[in-house]
């Protein structure tokens, strides 16, 4: 018998109680007319955390206003930006206009990639702030993607035991998901984001104007982190996607202002009720577990992270059925949508027992026992534990001739 723990009960527009669902409000159920991305007002949408309240700005051109919305966190010894060569060439003059920011030293760039994640990247950064002058007073802006964004925030966190931080997000992984809920860490050889801290960010700035500037690969990726929003926790945005993914994938300005603070939304309910992962917000990792095996044991150099999730995903709901959890309609409509976003990087020809292996250093592992994330329907999801490792087995043998159409698997 599978243990079920941490419901999130499908979306209604009654209330319920904390920890147990997740109510979307009922204006999000009616359809909706989409307007032009540039006709959107900003949006707030306001999180409760340890360290205070802390808001998520949602608009097209929001980016124009940024000196605006910080001014009002108060005053600063310092600005000092995070960023990555890639972002920064895409964006950094609107950022450096819209921050009101003169000094080109105050920039610290990066490398983005899943590899360079690491302890190492931590200690540059923190050199180059101790070089740079930032003192307790100074602000730390993240703009970026999610590895920026936790890199950053980590960085945040442990600079003289924590400095303010604001996100600029720039992917849609980071838009909908990364850059909220103060999570922040990197990478080890053994696992993925081992070494961290919880750092609520001050703000978080997003604008979906940036997300033109994405290449095409990165875009459709991070689309995996909003399926993955609707299958845990929101119903109608499932059935949404599965009307309008082809006006999703075409950049739909309206779509796109649709969807992004309603994702947020969907985040910040949940890390609103459990900010440190002790239980309801375990069920934002549907389809890491695998995700994040398939990550490690290609040294985090084949996948985009959504990519890795939307394999995760995919192979989450075949589980689910295996263990009688998921219904097969339900598996079929989530495969089917998931497939939508793009051709995906091979699953790789490793020894299922070596993803077994990277597992076990999963976050949500308890006494060496795997943990997983599962639906029993779409708009609904829990934490599982005592799921047969024979299951997990079939799964990961099964799962590169399920899913055959995303690439043939090679080493």
């Amino acid at each position: 018998m599978v243990a079920r723990r941490n419901c999130a009960n499908r979306v209604s527009g009654a209330a319920a109680p904390v920890g147990d669902c997740i109510p979307v409000s009922a204006r999000f159920r009616r359809r909706v007319t989409l307007p032009s991305a540039s006709s959107m007002p900003i949006k707030r949408i306001v999180i409760q955390s340890s360290a205070g309240r802390y808001s998520v700005a949602c608009g097209a051109g929001l980016l124009t206003h940024a000196a605006k919305e910080i001014a009002k966190l108060g005053r600063f010894s310092s600005v000092h930006i995070v960023s990555s060569a890639n972002a920064w060439r895409a964006i950094g003059k609107s950022v450096q206009r819209g921050v009101g920011l003169k000094d080109a030293s105050a920039v610290h760039l990066m490398n983005d990639a899943e590899a360079a994640k690491n302890l190492r990247t931590v200690e540059s950064l923190t050199r180059e702030l101790v070089r740079g002058g930032a003192d307790r007073k100074s602000l730390l802006i993240a703009v970026g993607g999610g590895v920026v964004g936790d890199v950053a925030g980590f960085v945040a966190a442990s600079y003289l035991r924590g400095v303010a931080l604001v996100h600029v997000p720039t992917t849609v992984v980071a838009q909908v998901d990364s850059s909220i809920g103060g999570k922040t860490g990197v990478n080890l050889p053994e696992g993925k984001n081992l070494v961290g801290a919880f750092h609520p960010p001050r703000l978080v700035l997003s604008d979906p104007d940036v997300l033109r500037t994405l290449p095409e690969r990165e875009f459709r990726a991070g689309l995996a982190e909003i399926i993955k929003h609707a299958v845990i926790a929101d119903a109608a945005m499932f059935a949404y996607l599965e009307k309008n993914m082809a006006k999703l994938l075409r950049r739909d300005s309206g779509a796109i202002a649709y969807l992004i603070p309603r994702n947020v939304a969907i985040k910040a309910r949940i890390v609103t009720r459990d900010e440190k992962e002790s239980g309801l917000r375990e069920i934002l990792n549907f389809g890491h577990t695998f995700a994040h095996a398939l990550e490690s044991v290609t040294r985090y150099k084949r996948y985009q992270h959504g990519e890795a999730v939307a394999w995760g995903m995919m192979a989450a709901a075949l589980l689910g059925r295996e263990t009688g959890v998921t219904r097969t309609d339900d598996v079929c409509r989530i495969v089917t949508l998931v497939r939508q976003i793009g051709p995906l990087p091979p699953w790789p020809r490793v020894p299922a027992g070596n993803l077994i292996a990277a597992m076990r250093s999963d976050k949500k592992t308890r006494d060496g026992e795997l943990r997983f994330v599962l639906t029993p329907r779409i708009g609904k999801a829990a934490s599982h534990d005592g799921v047969p490792l024979p299951a997990v087995e079939r799964v990961l043998r099964f799962a590169p001739h399920f899913f055959c159409d995303c690439g043939q698997a090679n080493g």
